[in-house]
């Protein structure tokens, strides 16, 4: 019964999000669009732009509303890169939040930078809808002026890099946007903060995006007044995205942005593990049985950036996990989600 219950409940969501028009209209009549703030460190690894593109495909089809793209990463190429994936995907007023005086990675590797570059005949090959990326608000503040808009208990978070935007929020005070303080803000107006973080295996690693700013996620799990589900390392590690369909099934006749920063990452071919995917599905599908759930707790960060969780009745935090059948199932659905055309793709200059 099991087996077939998510068999059906997989169809069901493959129908879905295949539908089109219908999925939308279906949404708004029942009011459950949801309202998605994306905070990522968009440069690091090549999975924040494929889960940036299921944003996208949720947003075509009616599924969500994107308020707005936080940049976790101290890096102006990390911006501009964004602002480019707005650009090409159709929706150049997304509000984009910049991080300054945080974490900054930069090597040869950071394939943000190394679009951004890319030019064809003397001019850049992708369209940007932003001048001056150094006046972006600074994603804390913007978080604030976008969280005051929304009904109460209505956003969902999703964070796939770094902590330091949303602790930095927590420490907000009141201002002209919100006569409460952040941590209060994210008490009345956040219904769930999904991130991709941390390793609960018997011998856990310092995850990437725990370990580079750990006051951060320290703060963020101690103090965060609210529901995270976590999808760890082990999870995203165990849904690897193949190299044949970046290179087989992107041959539309136009440049693509997250086609070339897949190509401009590692040496092709390679296959990537799908971490902020598997954050991203989490916080579109909640109800869904793609994954298995921890039981309730309290996830702690040592000063050395292991990750552990204390289980609790009263607790908070759950984390993810999938069987191999789960994984098989889920890598299948990223690249059926994927490989599919953007409602309002730009094709020209």
């Amino acid at each position: 019964m099991k087996n077939t219950l998510f068999l059906f409940s997989f169809i069901s969501a493959i129908f879905l999000f295949t539908s089109g028009k219908g999925y939308a209209k279906n949404e708004k009549q029942n009011n459950r669009i949801i309202n998605v703030i994306f905070d990522t460190d968009i440069g690091n690894d090549i999975d924040d732009v494929l889960a940036l593109d299921m944003l996208y495909k949720y947003t075509d089809s009616g599924r969500l509303k994107i308020l707005g793209i936080m940049n976790n990463k101290d890096s102006q190429y990390s911006t501009e890169f964004i602002d480019i994936m707005n650009t090409w995907y159709g929706y150049p007023k997304i509000p984009i939040g910049k991080l300054k005086d945080g974490v900054t990675i930069d090597d040869y590797v950071n394939y943000a930078q190394n679009v951004c570059k890319l030019e064809e005949n003397g001019i850049p090959l992708f369209k940007r809808s932003r001048k001056k990326y150094s006046e972006l608000p600074d994603a804390h503040i913007l978080y604030r002026k976008l969280l005051a808009k929304q009904p109460d208990h209505s956003v969902t978070i999703i964070s796939v890099g770094f902590s330091t935007n949303l602790a930095r929020l927590l420490e907000t005070p009141a201002d002209k946007y919100s006569s409460l303080t952040g941590k209060e803000l994210v008490a009345k107006k956040v219904k769930l903060l999904s991130v991709m973080a941390g390793c609960f295996n018997t011998n856990p690693i310092k995850e990437f995006n725990i370990v580079n700013d750990i006051p951060s996620a320290q703060k963020l799990f101690a103090e965060w007044p609210g529901q995270i589900v976590v999808s760890p390392f082990g999870v995203g590690s165990k849904i690897q995205f193949p190299a044949k369909v970046i290179e087989n099934d992107f041959n539309w006749g136009v440049s693509h942005p997250m086609v070339e920063g897949y190509l401009h990452y590692r040496p092709m071919p390679y296959d990537r593990a799908t971490w902020d995917l598997t954050a991203t599905l989490y916080a579109t599908e909640p109800d869904s049985v793609f994954f298995n759930q921890s039981e309730r707790g309290n996830i702690v960060v040592t000063n050395e950036g292991i990750t552990q969780f204390n289980p609790s009745s009263n607790g908070q935090h759950i984390y993810l996990s999938v069987d191999n059948q789960q994984a098989q199932r889920i890598k299948d659905y990223f690249i059926r989600l994927i490989t599919q055309k953007p409602k309002n793709m730009h094709i020209k200059q």
